[in-house]
């Protein structure tokens, strides 16, 4: 992450997590959030200018301008709790700057898709 943050890393959070989120605990339920949920960046075009977002916020969209990922990969990188995380991509995929989709889904191939395999190995683990 940038130099800019809103926090001390050797105190921690200058600002509790729930003053950066109004004091709410669950994103509005227009949006569903979830730990591999995709987000993207919205393009707004050269004539958008900059969108008004306070710090928070504008923090965890320049994270998500360096390319499409994972929640809970911008929870970790933002250092900050998940919930807050999902509250703050809330509120900008309701201003329009975030894209939320639903999770990649990769079907397991090759060994790992062998249930026979997979038992094998649980009686293994359990013989230990």
């Amino acid at each position: 992450m940038s130099d800019e943050h809103w926090y001390e890393d050797e105190t921690g959070s200058l600002v509790r997590p729930y003053t950066v989120t109004r004091g709410r605990t669950e994103p509005s339920g227009k949006h569903t959030i979830d730990l591999l949920s995709q987000v993207t960046a919205v393009d707004l075009g050269a004539d958008a200018g900059r969108p008004e977002v306070d710090h928070a916020r504008a923090a965890l969209l320049a994270l998500v301008r360096r390319g499409a990922r994972p929640v809970v990969e911008l929870a970790a990188d933002a250092d900050l709790p998940l919930t807050v995380v999902r509250v703050l991509l809330a509120d900008l995929a309701e201003a329009g700057l975030v894209g939320i989709g639903e999770p990649r889904r990769v079907e397991p191939t090759g060994p790992a898709a062998d249930p026979e395999l997979l038992k094998v190995i649980v009686e293994r683990l359990r013989e230990l």
